[in-house]
């Protein structure tokens, strides 16, 4: 014969029940360092991106700049104000490729902690309604006049 699983005590249930509300209550704390911190790493890492993005358009032009004058004349000066574009350029574009990466990667974390933050928002605003609703104290009901009927 299987033995039968304890009754939990009420004691018991009403420290499990505290212990959860606290857990809830400190994760939602947590979550909104955590979406805080890491939107301002997605700004920093936006700002990064554009700065490159800006930086890489005008090593462009300047690069067909100096194309078009090594073809006009092709002398020492004019190969060495390409090569130098053009290795400014490669630094550039690698610089911007990480940039995109990591803010790829810390957008779509973002994402996750805004949808988990939300979900810890809405669980303990429900449970806090629900303490206040179950924690009124009960309204004692007067008891109701008889009337008496005069025959």
């Amino acid at each position: 014969m299987a033995k039968a699983k304890p009754v939990v005590r009420a004691a018991a249930l009403d420290k499990s029940i505290t212990a959860s509300t606290d857990s809830l209550t400190k994760s939602c704390g947590n979550a909104v360092i955590a979406v805080t911190t890491k939107t301002a790493e997605n700004k920093k890492l936006a700002t990064e991106v554009k700065r490159h993005s800006k930086k890489k358009a005008t090593l462009t032009k300047r690069r067909q700049t100096a194309s078009a004058r090594l073809k006009k004349t092709a002398n020492a000066e004019n190969k060495k104000a390409v090569a130098t574009v053009n290795k400014e350029l490669k630094t550039v574009q690698s610089a911007l490729t990480k940039a995109r990466a990591s803010k790829s990667t810390v957008s779509t974390e973002l994402t996750a902690l805004k949808a988990a933050s939300k979900r810890l928002t809405a669980y303990t605003r429900v449970i806090a309604a629900a303490d206040r609703v179950l924690n009124k104290p009960v309204k004692k009901k007067r008891a109701k006049k008889r009337v008496v009927k005069k025959s």
